[in-house]
């Protein structure tokens, strides 16, 4: 289960993962960061995101507390599909198994887990 962009929204649902977008929730895009945490914790979602106040908050909050954050600037939207469906086995393991933040860069992929 996941909250996500747009865009990969579709590559979520083509996989059987339910996934919802920040607009279709709470004040849609009006919604503050901290009120999408806690809704993404109250119903298990991960949350994918460019935004570092997430990562910021996951770390020092524990909110939310299963995030996927992408560092890989304005990369074509394809490619990121491209770099999810290639670890998506892992994505799932690791957020299966409970918190966990997952950064993805260009170079590598950082998983901590807790």
């Amino acid at each position: 289960m996941c909250i996500s962009p747009e865009k990969s929204f579709d590559f979520f649902q083509a996989n059987g993962i339910e996934a919802i977008h920040t607009n279709d929730i709470l004040n849609s895009c009006f919604t503050k960061d901290k009120d999408l945490s806690e809704y993404a914790d109250e119903h298990d979602y991960v949350i994918l995101t460019k935004d570092a106040d997430f990562k910021n908050s996951h770390f020092l909050k524990d909110m939310p507390q299963k995030l996927i954050k992408v560092s890989l600037g304005n990369i074509p939207t394809p490619m990121l599909i491209s770099l999810l469906q290639q670890n998506l086995s892992l994505l799932e393991e690791k957020f299966d198994a409970g918190s966990c933040y997952i950064e993805i860069n260009s170079d590598s992929i950082i998983i901590i887990e807790k």
